[in-house]
């Protein structure tokens, strides 16, 4: 990072505009152009093909209880999901219509970063930059818990920005309440503190911004908002802090090349090849001769989290969405670097591309069972066909009498239980091991006390590792599930009673 003081006030500075439009006229217009955008995504949500994935089922499953923790994220998803339920239904539109929705507050947020530390082109650039970057676009067509992690961290980092320039203690508090429910959000909020500690290192202001009680008030107030997740996980076993642990899977022999070359390469894809290689260049030559104080506050938001990632990813992995906090602030800087020199053409290209890019995420699902192209699409094959499956589990359950249905799989879990939300036979998952590998698995395992007969299903034939648990077992009828032109799913099902703790023996 940038070493030495910087000067004493952050100054709007960087290109200085052309008086193309004023100052309110690209207000106006970052908020039409976002606006426009948001309709044609929410518009392609509405006739997307695409069923829930396991993730976006999983946390749609959290939201019918309201809890302060669940097992592997903390909640504000689950609690931003039931509200979207309750506003409007509880379809896959519905329940992914938030994600566009944050994503665009973010990036107004883009745009009032880039006119507090640029101008008002700036930041309607950035914003735009922003918005159409394909690891926006694509997240924007999920729900997942980036979307409120990525609005409260915009949030951060405007009101940083603020607080630097400003110093009040009035800034502090509203910087507390960020980054306590970004908290909430994802553990990723965490990065936030380390990029502050990073600028407060190479900066003087950041320093006397943190003066005067105001990092202390902060800190007091993003911990109590976060304490009632650190009181729910410690009444549970710790499971999210476990899950964390086991994300980071450090183990020997702690060097992984391929690993590596798989996340920058997801960067590539995330950021865009233009954005990111500008941002490299860029960020190497102000590292080296830091100018602007302005950029040097972008790139403490941006470089810690990057090489943190990149580390973990050569000593583990590192899914390329981990790095999604770096991208604000990587947006803003990238685009005044290319305004400073006047690098026009290469922004127009990055857009251009990007926008063909957004446009197909959002269309392409519309015709997601229909074209052959998808065929060889595994995460195609994943995520359609799910209500169809729910439907052959209703077909077997009218067929007899069942007491509960039992699955072996997280994924078939999450998927059943949205599909089957009006089914009245409770569903229960086989646990692994004494100790829960995932939420279902705390929440509804498999015991002696289930209701008998049990219809087991799976995507695999019925595992003897499991049926040999009970006396009576009847094979019933596979079922193909049609998915994209010839590919299909094949459901497979037995009929279980007779429960024993200990295994049969023959």
């Amino acid at each position: 990072m940038p070493t030495g003081n910087t000067s004493n006030t952050v100054e709007p500075s960087g290109p200085p505009s052309r008086p193309v439009l004023s100052d309110k006229a690209y207000v106006l217009l970052t908020i039409g152009c976002l606006g426009a955008l948001l309709a044609f995504r929410l518009a392609a949500l509405y006739a997307s093909k695409i069923d829930l994935v396991m993730d976006e089922a999983q946390y749609w499953t959290w939201s019918r209880d309201f809890e302060f923790g669940y097992f592997s994220k903390p909640p504000l998803i689950a609690w931003i999901i039931g509200a979207m339920s309750a506003v409007c239904g509880v379809s896959e539109a519905c329940t992914r219509a938030a994600s566009p929705i944050l994503y665009t507050l973010a990036s107004l947020l883009i745009f009032a970063t880039g006119r507090v530390l640029f101008d008002a082109r700036t930041g309607f650039w950035a914003a735009i930059v922003f918005a159409t970057l394909p690891g926006v676009s694509y997240a924007s067509a999920l729900i997942t818990t980036d979307a409120p992690l990525i609005l409260l961290w915009t949030l951060t980092l405007f009101l940083w920005v603020l607080l630097v320039k400003h110093k009040t203690m009035g800034l502090a508090i509203l910087l507390g309440l960020a980054i306590g429910i970004g908290l909430l959000a994802k553990q990723a909020m965490v990065y936030a503190i380390l990029c502050i500690a990073c600028h407060a290192i190479v900066s003087r202001d950041a320093r006397e911004a943190l003066l005067g009680g105001r990092a202390i008030v902060a800190g007091i107030i993003a911990l109590a908002l976060f304490s009632p997740n650190i009181v729910w996980n410690a009444q549970h076993g710790y499971p999210t802090a476990k899950h964390t642990g086991a994300n980071i899977g450090w183990r020997p022999p702690y060097l992984h090349p391929a690993a590596l070359a798989e996340f920058i390469g997801a960067q590539f894809a995330l950021f865009g090849p233009i954005l990111l290689a500008v941002l490299a260049r860029a960020g190497l030559r102000h590292v080296q001769q830091p100018r602007d104080p302005n950029k040097t506050l972008l790139l403490c938001f941006t470089i810690p989290i990057l090489t943190i990632l990149i580390l973990q990813a050569l000593l583990s992995r590192a899914h390329g969405n981990w790095a999604a906090t770096a991208y604000p602030a990587a947006s803003v800087f990238v685009t005044a670097v290319l305004l400073e020199h006047e690098r026009r053409v290469l922004l127009a290209i990055s857009l251009g591309l990007h926008l063909v890019v957004a446009a197909a995420i959002a269309i392409v699902p519309s015709f997601a069972s229909s074209w052959s192209l998808f065929e060889r699409l595994e995460f195609l094959r994943s995520a359609i066909g799910w209500e169809e499956t729910a439907d052959a589990v209703r077909s077997l359950l009218s067929e007899q009498s069942y007491g509960a249905v039992l699955v072996d799989t997280r994924d078939m879990a999450a998927e059943l239980l949205y599909y089957m939300r009006d089914a009245r036979v409770p569903l229960y998952i086989w646990a692994r091991g004494p100790s829960p590998h995932n939420h279902y698995e705390m929440t509804r395992p498999f015991t002696a006390g289930t209701p008998e007969p049990i219809l087991f299903v799976s995507l695999r034939p019925c595992r003897k590792s499991i049926t040999r648990h009970f006396d009576r077992v009847t094979v019933l009828k596979k079922i193909e599930v049609p998915l994209v032109q010839e590919e299909t799913r094949t459901v497979y099902a037995c009929r279980l009673s007779g429960f024993q703790r200990t295994t049969k023996t023959k």
